[in-house]
């Protein structure tokens, strides 16, 4: 509920600081006093708009905060914990108006966009006016008021969530299908290239062996010269060989062994030598005994590397990288059949989150039907009471013509009135008297006070239009939505004053240089005055304080 609300430099309001009760708080004062300045203040730390105007003459800002006790109302906590907003004591909202017309909006001291003042807004209070402000003319409180006096809001939700998941199934199943033509054909087109690649059958570190193997059969006549050349100098020339020479030249030092020094290592450097040629002439030999230049070989290594090459060329790309595209085609591939089987089973969800949102619908509206003509009987039993005779309430359940599941369920919910005899029922948005629209919300909401989630109304002038008896009925409902949460009227009827739990004063102070607005909260004997002011004018006798009295314990006896 509102428990505290600080305006300052707003319209003819210099400073004001309210605290506020439960129950029903009547508040009066002369016409122009600033009554409803205060519910417009209110409006703007609720997400209304604002402009410059609205600044006190001299003042460089208008500042309006509003606190708010919110342990009755999950909604609003789970709102502002899904925002990261929520904390440990009330709910702080925050509006401030720059004489430049500038305008921020903060929620628990954060920056937020007049939107978010505006949702948090609908969640912990109603404002009732003969303005713009009465969230009875929208459907959608028609249909959440119906689900909570029927006690289905929890169905209402699965319907919801239910639509919601149909939608985002169909959604993805159709981003899939309309990839149809296209992904067949890129499929056909993967199939066949990875069926290539596949035949090519390419082995790993085969390409550098075949081309290794390859370039020595090219150069093998060439090479086998190479070696018997190097073989004939090392060791089978006639004329004269390295290993000939070698020898001959260690048998030369060799008679003069036992020399030491350079001598002795020279001949060791020329035995190291004649024992490497030995081995490479050994290696050379192996070589040239075992080497095979089979032609039939050789165009068996072309005809391979030809098709690697040409495969490569095709696709764009290093003979060294088919591997690693034959690895991409078959994720590719295997993407595409995960998109096949991914439709199948989307489908089947499909069906099945229709046939689950085709059954909690047709349970919501079994229980909205059977609980629209309850609420309809009451609110026009209400009617009746507040001075409409003759006035209806009907609830037209109105089918959608939809073919998809609706968040909403299976029809529209709208409040029809009509307020006097021989009139037609017609949309409550549309129903012409601000008195009795007014008392038809206050009908309405006495009847769903005890279901709703919004514990704090406000009714601003509910009253205009009515006195006598049917003015004292007003009170008395309003008495009785107040001892449910809180109620904030601001009336001009002695007898909607008198019902309230507390009583506010408005009145305008006036100073040396400027006026401004003040609220008294009045005490017993204040009240009994204002009561007797409201009800005989300005000069109070005994017989008006004696009346106002009486209606004030009346009141609080009933």
């Amino acid at each position: 509920m509102l428990v505290h609300l600080s305006i300052h430099n707003y319209a003819i309001v210099d400073h004001l600081d309210l605290e506020l009760d439960a129950g029903m708080s009547a508040i009066s004062g002369e016409t122009g006093a600033g009554k409803s300045i205060m519910l417009d203040a209110l409006g703007l730390c609720l997400g209304d708009r604002a402009d410059s105007g609205v600044v006190r003459p001299g003042a460089d800002k208008a500042d309006i905060l509003a606190s708010f006790d919110l342990a009755d109302i999950p909604e609003a906590r789970a709102w502002l914990a899904e925002r990261d907003l929520d904390n440990d004591g009330p709910c702080i909202l925050r509006r401030v108006i720059t004489a430049e017309g500038r305008s921020r909006g903060y929620i628990n001291g954060s920056p937020c966009p007049q939107a978010d003042l505006k949702a948090l807004g609908e969640l912990i209070i109603d404002i009732h006016s003969q303005h713009e402000h009465q969230s009875l003319l929208k459907t959608d409180t028609h249909r959440r008021l119906l689900d909570e006096y029927a006690g289905s809001q929890e169905l209402a939700r699965q319907v919801q969530l239910a639509a919601q998941r149909w939608k985002q199934t169909r959604n993805e199943l159709e981003r899939i299908s309309s990839q149809g033509d296209e992904q067949r054909a890129r499929h056909q087109l993967l199939s066949y290239q990875l069926e290539e690649l596949e035949n090519l059958a390419l082995g790993e570190h085969e390409l550098e062996q075949l081309e290794q193997e390859h370039k020595a059969l090219s150069n093998a006549e060439a090479l086998l010269g190479a070696c018997r050349q190097v073989l004939d100098l090392c060791s089978e020339s006639d004329a004269g060989n390295l290993l000939s020479a070698l020898t001959a030249s260690l048998n030369r030092l060799g008679a003069f062994g036992g020399q030491g020094g350079a001598l002795s290592e020279a001949s060791n450097l020329l035995a190291s030598a004649q024992i490497q040629i030995e081995e490479a002439v050994g290696e050379l030999n192996r070589f040239v005994d075992h080497f095979d230049a089979d032609p039939q070989r050789q165009q068996f290594l072309e005809e391979r590397l030809d098709s690697i090459y040409t495969l490569a060329r095709k696709h764009r790309i290093q003979p060294t990288e088919l591997a690693a595209l034959q690895q991409q085609l078959f994720d590719e591939l295997e993407g595409l059949n995960a998109d096949d089987q991914a439709s199948e089973r989307l489908s089947e969800e499909l069906a099945a989150y229709e046939r689950h949102y085709q059954e909690k619908a047709g349970e919501l509206s079994t229980l909205r039907g059977k609980a629209a003509a309850c609420l309809a009987a009451a609110v026009e039993q209400e009617m009746q009471a507040l001075g409409m005779p003759g006035g209806r309430f009907n609830i037209q359940l109105q089918a959608l013509n939809s073919e998809e599941p609706h968040a909403n369920g299976l029809e529209s919910v709208e409040f029809l009135v009509s307020a006097n005899p021989g009139q037609p029922l017609r949309g409550l948005a549309k129903v012409a008297s601000g008195g009795e629209l007014s008392r038809i919300s206050l009908a309405i909401q006495v009847i769903t006070a005890q279901t709703s989630r919004v514990p704090t109304l406000v009714f601003d002038e509910v009253d205009v239009g009515i006195g006598g008896p049917t003015a004292e009925v007003v009170g008395q409902l309003l008495r009785r939505l107040g001892e449910r949460g809180q109620v904030l009227c601001v009336t001009h009827l002695p007898q909607v004053a008198a019902q309230g739990h507390q009583h506010l004063f408005v009145h305008k102070r006036r100073g040396e240089d400027a006026t401004s607005t003040a609220v008294s909260k009045l005490d017993e004997s204040g009240r009994v005055e204002e009561i007797a002011r409201m009800l005989g004018g300005v000069d109070l006798t005994e017989e008006s304080l004696a009346h106002a009295r009486k209606m004030v314990t009346s009141a609080q006896a009933a």
